[in-house]
């Protein structure tokens, strides 16, 4: 193993040309020790592994902000629930180990710039360290619950999935103690629990929203994007197509929920007919768990967008497994029997009325 003091990099010292990799919490806590008696800032970006540029995106995002970058690779299982797809879930430790150690050349020779010095890989011993996780809604367990926040939208749908997700990151800020952490976008309920947390638990961190990476096509890009193949993938941008034609109605002076949300179901009804039209070797069905148009402040539906304040438009959708193969066909991670739900968001809002932040710690640049 590396001497920290060559994978650290101090105030005098050069520039990391790696980064050490921890599987065990007290290993991580010296080396978060060492930064934090240098005087060096943490931002830290945790992740599920199954990289992808969005997941390199806010690591370049904390790459501006901090000395040192540090980056977890863990499937947290207590956010998954009791028919999610926890098993099949893509983990892909090397590659994406591979794929850190090629963005670490990014930074070389720009003194600007921090680096990526520690990637965090624990064991959900060590992340769960008493009782076993559980999926269940009325399961034993230490957990944290950020109400009414985690059960509207996506919580409706996946009751643990927020209770998960706030537990895991309680954790994982407890760990490392970064100075900021940094998420996605695409995740905008996911944000707005994060946030409460850290303001509700007096957490010493700030929490730093990037914009979602898209494709070319518009598809918001995600870890579970490797199970659509190429049939299923050429039908999903059908969600950003959706909000988008809401956000055009928004900003040619539509107010109402009715009619926004009504250009949203045109978009995904006219596609969804194209597809039934087709024989089942050829086509690419999906159903609509929800649209949501919200408030900025407390993700409440709204009846009506107030143009000074606008509205967070969400939504999500179902891709159906692949009803019948063809010769060779790609199917993606599956074989094309995986339900790959995917979600989104748009903010709508007006140039003239930019939100004002209300809290020091928390910002949130695209919402």
């Amino acid at each position: 193993m590396p001497a920290l003091g060559n994978i650290i990099r101090g105030v005098s010292g050069p520039k990391a040309r790696s980064f050490q990799v921890f599987s065990h919490i007290p290993s991580l806590r010296r080396a978060r020790r060492h930064a934090m008696l240098a005087g060096e800032s943490v931002g830290f970006v945790p992740t599920m592994g199954a990289l992808h540029q969005g997941h390199l995106a806010l690591i370049r995002q904390a790459v501006q902000e901090n000395t040192h970058v540090y980056v977890s690779i863990y499937v947290n299982p207590t956010q998954f629930g009791a028919n999610e797809d926890f098993g099949s879930y893509p983990q892909t430790l090397s590659a994406d180990l591979k794929q850190l150690r090629s963005l670490t050349t990014e930074f070389w020779n720009d003194d600007s710039l921090g680096q990526i010095t520690a990637v965090f890989t624990p064991t959900t011993q060590d992340m769960y360290p008493g009782l076993k996780p559980t999926s269940e809604v009325d399961g034993h367990g230490s957990f944290v619950t950020i109400t009414p926040l985690s059960s509207r939208l996506e919580g409706a749908s996946r009751p643990v999935f927020f209770r998960g997700v706030a537990t895991v990151c309680m954790k994982l800020f407890n760990i490392v103690q970064p100075d900021t952490v940094y998420f996605g976008q695409k995740d905008v309920q996911q944000t707005y629990v994060i946030k409460r947390m850290v303001d509700d638990f007096h957490l010493n961190t700030q929490v730093r929203v990037v914009p979602t990476a898209r494709e070319n096509d518009g598809l918001a890009m995600s870890s579970r994007n490797v199970y659509l193949g190429k049939r299923r993938r050429k039908v999903a941008p059908v969600l950003v197509r959706a909000l988008r034609a809401v956000r055009v109605g928004f900003t040619n002076g539509l107010t109402s929920r009715e009619e926004l949300l009504s250009a949203a179901h045109s978009v995904v009804d006219e596609e969804l007919a194209k597809q039934r039209a087709l024989p089942p070797m050829w086509r690419s069905l999906f159903e609509v768990d929800y649209f949501s148009l919200a408030d900025r402040e407390h993700l409440t539906e709204l009846d009506n967008v107030n143009p000074a304040h606008g509205a967070v438009l969400s939504g999500a959708i179902k891709m159906l497994p692949v009803e019948e193969a063809q010769e060779d066909e790609d199917l993606g991670t599956g074989d094309g029997k995986t339900t790959v739900r995917l979600i989104d968001n748009l903010r709508l809002a007006m140039p003239s009325f930019p939100r004002q932040s209300h809290s020091r710690k928390s910002s949130n640049p695209e919402l």
